[in-house]
C-alpha cells in the first residue's frame, strides 16, 4: 500500500508544529525548500497499518506568493500530489484564520480543517458548532487540541479513512469562486480587484462565522491580565533582562555548569588516562599517543565539555519562544530598535542568534524592507552564538569563578548593545532608506508542548556536536601539528609554526593585554569556527584540565598555574579577551552565508574589516580604562 502523503498548512502560532511534532515526533527531517534558507520539515509515522508521510508547510497568512513563506506553500501544494491537506486553525482566532481557509478553497484544493486550540477558545468564549462550520465549507471539520495525544489521534483516524473522496464544497462556496473568477476576468485594474476579492472573502468569513460561531463576554483573557505586567511600557524591558539574567544563573550556576564540570572531569581524567595507557600498552609511538591525548582529547575534548551548557542554554531560550513570550520581547524592543532605524520585527533574527548565527542571518529574509535586511545581516554576528558559548565560560569559570554567570551576561549583553549601536550607525550611513511599518501578532501565553521544546533544543544542540566531530576533530589535529613542527620537522611547540603565526598575530594586541603568541594563534583560529578557539587554548596551554570546582580562590588559582593561562593572562586581560572575542569577525561559514545573502563579495569584506576593528577599539578601551581604574 502506497504512503499517504498529509501536508499541514496554517497561519503562525496556530499550533501546527506542535500537532506536527506530537504525529511525528523525532521520525523528523529538517532541511530547506530549494532555492530558500526556510526550514522544510518532514515526518513519517504509521497508524492502521498504513505509512504516512506528513510536510509541515510554513506558517503564511496568505498565499498570494509575495513572500518566500507564501510561495513556498502555494507552489507546493499546487504542484506536488497530496493525499489530504489539514488547514489548521487556531480557534480562538477563527475569524482571521479562516481568511487562509478561504483562499486555499479558492484553488480548488480540498481541506480537512483542525480547529486546534480548544481550550484557548473557550477560555475566551468562542464556541464553534463544527457540524454548522461542515455545512458552511461542505468540508470535514475535525477538533484539536495540539499537545494531547488523543486530541491528534483524530487527525491519524481521518487520515486513514476515506472521509475525503466524498469531498464537495458547499454552495456558498461555489458561489464565492465564481464571484471570485468574475472579478478577475473583469477589465478593472489589479489594485480594484485585489480590492473586491478581499471583501468578497471577508464578506463569505462573516456569513460562515455567523452561522456557526457565538461569542460569549468572559471579560479578560488570561493572557491579556499578564501582558498588563510583563508588557507594560514601564515594567517590559527590566522584567525581560530580569528573564534572560535567570536563564544564564540556570545555565552556568544552578544545572548546566555542575553538569560541564561532571562531564569535564570524565573526559580529562577518566577517559584520557584510559586512552593514554591503552595506547601505550598496545606499544603505539610516542608521537600518536600525543597526537590522541593532546591533540584530540584536549582540542575536542574541550569543547565537549560546554555541550551540557548548550543544551541547558537552547531548552531555556525554546521552552520561553513555547511560553509566547519571545514574541512579546519584539514588542518590548520595538522603540528601542526603532531608534536605531528598525522594528521591533528586527530583534527577531538577532534572537537567533544566541543559537547561531548562519540561520539568524538567513532569518533576517522575513524583514520587509531591504534596508532592514542589510542592517540586520551586518549585526547579527555580534550577538553571543553557541560556538562563542563555550569560550565565554572557559574564561569566567577560570578567572571569574564566583562570578561566572554575571560575566557571561555581561558578554550577551555587550554584544547586543553593540548591535544596537552599529545599527544605528548603519542607518544613519550607508542605508538612509525609510524603515518599515511593524505588524505583530501576539500568540496567547501557554505551558510549551514539552515534546516540541525537546525537539528543537535536540535539532539546535546537534549542530553543536555534529562541529565537535568534525569540524574541531580537524581543527584539533591541524593545531596539533603546527604546535609540534615546523618546515625542518619536529620541534618544541615556541618553535612551530603555529608560534610563528600566533607570534605575528599577537603583535596587534599589545596594547590588550594578551600580546602571547598562544592568545594570537587562538584568534585566528576562531575566523575557521570560533568553537576552535577554546580547541586551540585546549591544545596549547591544556586547559581542558581546569577545574572550576575548586573549594576557595586560592585553589583555583593554582589549577590554573598547572596550564599556564595565568601567566599569560590576568583577570582585566582575560575579560579584555572575551570582549574581542565577542566581537570580531565572524567564522567562516557566517561569512559565506553573508555571501549569499547580501550578494557581493564587498559585504563580506566589510563585515570582516568592520567587526575586527570595532573588536580591537573596544577590548582596547575595556584594558586601558580597567587598568586606569586599578583593576
Amino acid at each position: 500500500m502506497a504512503t499517504l502523503a498529509v501536508a499541514l498548512t496554517g497561519n503562525p502560532n496556530t499550533g501546527k508544529s506542535t500537532i506536527f511534532n506530537e504525529l511525528t515526533g523525532a521520525r523528523q527531517k529538517i532541511g530547506n525548500w530549494p532555492g530558500v534558507t526556510v526550514d522544510k520539515k518532514v515526518g513519517y509515522t504509521r497508524y492502521m497499518d498504513r505509512a504516512i508521510s506528513i510536510v509541515d508547510l510554513p506558517g503564511t497568512y496568505s498565499v498570494n506568493a509575495r513572500s518566500p513563506e507564501e510561495k513556498i506553500v502555494i507552489d507546493y501544494l499546487l504542484n506536488t500530489k497530496l493525499d489530504l491537506v489539514v488547514d489548521v486553525v487556531d480557534s480562538s482566532n477563527i475569524e482571521r484564520n479562516l481568511f487562509l481557509t478561504v483562499q486555499l478553497l479558492e484553488q480548488d484544493i480540498p481541506l480537512l480543517i483542525d480547529l486546534n486550540m480548544q481550550d484557548d477558545a473557550a477560555r475566551r468564549g468562542v464556541e464553534i458548532d463544527t457540524a454548522k462550520l461542515e455545512e458552511a465549507f461542505g468540508m470535514p471539520v475535525v477538533e484539536t487540541v495540539g499537545r494531547s495525544s488523543k486530541s491528534t489521534k483524530k487527525l491519524l483516524d481521518v487520515f486513514t479513512s476515506t472521509v475525503m473522496e466524498n469531498y464537495e464544497p458547499s454552495q456558498l462556496v461555489k458561489d464565492h469562486i465564481a464571484k471570485v473568477h468574475a472579478i478577475r476576468a473583469s477589465e478593472k485594474t489589479d489594485a480594484q480587484k485585489d480590492e473586491e476579492i478581499i471583501e468578497a472573502r471577508y464578506a463569505l468569513i462573516d456569513k460562515v462565522v455567523a452561522k456557526a460561531v457565538t461569542f460569549r463576554n468572559v471579560g479578560a483573557t488570561r493572557s491579556e491580565k499578564m501582558d498588563r505586567f510583563l508588557a507594560n511600557g514601564i515594567l517590559a524591558l527590566p522584567i525581560f533582562l530580569l528573564i534572560l539574567y535567570a536563564v544564564f544563573q540556570i545555565t552556568f550556576t544552578w544545572i548546566g555548569q555542575p553538569i560541564a564540570d561532571a562531564l569535564e572531569d570524565l573526559i580529562n581524567d577518566d577517559f584520557l588516562n584510559l586512552a593514554k595507557d591503552g595506547l601505550e600498552a598496545a606499544g603505539v609511538a610516542d608521537w600518536m599517543v600525543s597526537l590522541v591525548t593532546d591533540g584530540i582529547i584536549a582540542g575536542v575534548g574541550a569543547v565537549l565539555t560546554f555541550v551540557p551548557l548548550i543544551f541547558v542554554l537552547f531548552f531555556c531560550l525554546s521552552f520561553l519562544d513555547g511560553t509566547g513570550y519571545m514574541a512579546r520581547i519584539a514588542f518590548i524592543m520595538d522603540p528601542i530598535m526603532r531608534r536605531c532605524g528598525l522594528t521591533g520585527k528586527g530583534i527577531m533574527p538577532l534572537m537567533m542568534g544566541f543559537g547561531c548565527g548562519v540561520p539568524s542571518i538567513m532569518g533576517a529574509r522575513a524583514l520587509d524592507s531591504e534596508k532592514d535586511r542589510m542592517i540586520s545581516i551586518l549585526v547579527t554576528p555580534f550577538l553571543t552564538c553557541g560556538a562563542k558559548l563555550p569560550i565565554m565560560a572557559l574564561f569566567a569559570a577560570m578567572f571569574f569563578p564566583h562570578n561566572a554567570a554575571n560575566v557571561v551576561f555581561a558578554m550577551y549583553i555587550i554584544g547586543m548593545a553593540m548591535a544596537i549601536i552599529v545599527a544605528k550607525v548603519l542607518g544613519s550611513t550607508l542605508f538612509k532608506a525609510k524603515g518599515s511599518t511593524f505588524l505583530l501578532e501576539l500568540p496567547p501565553y501557554r505551558m510549551p508542548d514539552m515534546k516540541s521544546v525537546l525537539l528543537e533544543t535536540w535539532d539546535k544542540g546537534k549542530g553543536y556536536l555534529v562541529k565537535a566531530g568534525t569540524i574541531i576533530f580537524v581543527a584539533s589535529v591541524l593545531l596539533w601539528v603546527m604546535s609540534n613542527y615546523n618546515f625542518s620537522g619536529p620541534c618544541e611547540i615556541e618553535d612551530s609554526i603555529l608560534a610563528s603565526i600566533g607570534s605575528w598575530m599577537s603583535k596587534l594586541f599589545v596594547f590588550q593585554g594578551f600580546a602571547t603568541w598562544e592568545a594570537g594563534a587562538a584568534v585566528l583560529s576562531g575566523i575557521m569556527a570560533k568553537e576552535t578557539v577554546v580547541a586551540t587554548i585546549g591544545v596549547l596551554y591544556g586547559a581542558g584540565d581546569v577545574s572550576t570546582e575548586a573549594e576557595d580562590a586560592a585553589d583555583t588559582a593554582s589549577t590554573m598555574l598547572q596550564t599556564g593561562m595565568a601567566s599569560a593572562f590576568t583577570s582585566l586581560s582575560a575579560f579584555s579577551f572575551m570582549v574581542f572575542s565577542q566581537l570580531y569577525t565572524p567564522c567562516v561559514t557566517a561569512l559565506g552565508t553573508i555571501k549569499k545573502e547580501a550578494g557581493g563579495w564587498k559585504w563580506v569584506a566589510f563585515s570582516a574589516v568592520y567587526m575586527f576593528v570595532i573588536a580591537w577599539f573596544v577590548s582596547l578601551v575595556v584594558y586601558q580604562v580597567g587598568r586606569a581604574l586599578g583593576f
